[in-house]
């Protein structure tokens, strides 16, 4: 079952197109990485979700609603933290807390406590004295807390030390499993992969790939270091192959997946003394499209 399903989504400011005909699908239960970098149009995306600005043409629904017409009934269902979190300064860390929990209709307080104490989060003190990451846990005890649906988070994370970022992904992981849906955008990529399972990578507007990671990975390359008891030579021939460097002897280079199985058949040839490979990761992936789509705008220029 669909819970967000945008089509064809514009968005122009003047002269400007922030979105270019953004499409975007997330089925219930899932983890949606949406990913680039700042200014690629991840926000504006989130801000016509949630009913703040309206899209120039296209549609975007959420629960089967409208999000610009059924706002209101749209937001009963969902949470959204943003990057910056700005709060009541008068008002202490729980009283917001407790007023975010309320707006939804439903509260529940042993899960607000719950949170409270996972996040090592002190409600007592007034807002105006909490750093960036207090007020970050303030928007993420809310939201984890809710009956929400749909989470929306928007660079989350900024300003939280490791252990709660960790803590953040165990909570998102926990929301999956009680079936909840989560639109996560973020340009730190290593905290996308191990949360999502599927990615959509915005680019100036529009979204140049998406998928699951293991689809992704299948246009990547993957990174292997080899030291041979005989001197390697030949890797500069074979097909498939980059970014090769040499030091003591040993070989670091990228390999595409298609082509690991003769690029090992080659090396053997040599006396293997060492041979490790990684998977992508997700920044390789995110460099080699826009190392691909920049060589390809520069051949059409």
């Amino acid at each position: 079952m669909s819970i967000l399903v945008v089509e064809h989504l514009t968005k122009k400011f003047g002269s400007f197109t922030a979105l270019d005909g953004v499409n975007m699908e997330l089925k219930e239960g899932e983890v949606y990485g949406f990913i680039g970098p700042n200014g690629a149009g991840k926000s504006t995306t989130i801000r016509i979700l949630l009913g703040i600005i309206k899209a120039t043409s296209g549609s975007a629904k959420i629960f089967g609603k409208d999000v610009w017409k059924d706002a209101v009934e749209i937001h009963k269902r969902v949470a959204y933290v943003p990057g910056d979190v700005h709060l009541w300064p008068n008002l202490t860390g729980g009283e917001v807390i407790d007023i975010l929990l309320k707006m939804n209709g439903k509260y529940d307080k042993k899960k607000r406590d719950r949170f409270i104490e996972l996040f090592d989060f002190d409600p007592t003190k007034k807002c105006r004295a909490y750093s960036k990451g207090n007020r970050q846990k303030v928007a993420l005890i809310a939201a984890f807390a809710s009956d929400a649906d749909l989470f929306i988070f928007d660079e989350p994370t900024t300003g939280l030390d490791p252990l709660m970022e960790t803590y953040f992904r165990q909570s998102v992981l926990e929301a999956k499993q009680e079936g909840k849906t989560v639109l996560f955008s973020s340009h730190i990529l290593s905290e996308v992969e191990k949360l999502c399972d599927r990615v959509g990578i915005i680019r100036q507007g529009k979204i140049i790939e998406t998928g699951s990671l293991d689809e992704l990975r299948y246009i990547t390359r993957s990174n292997f270091t080899v030291k041979t008891r005989e001197t390697l030579s030949g890797l500069d021939e074979l097909e498939g192959v980059y970014h090769i460097e040499e030091k003591d002897g040993e070989y670091s280079f990228q390999v595409d997946s298609e082509k690991i199985d003769a690029v090992i058949r080659h090396i053997s040839q040599f006396g293997v003394v060492k041979l490790e490979s990684s998977p992508p990761t997700l920044e390789d992936l995110f460099l080699r499209h826009y190392e691909r789509v920049g060589k390809q705008e520069a051949g059409d220029a």
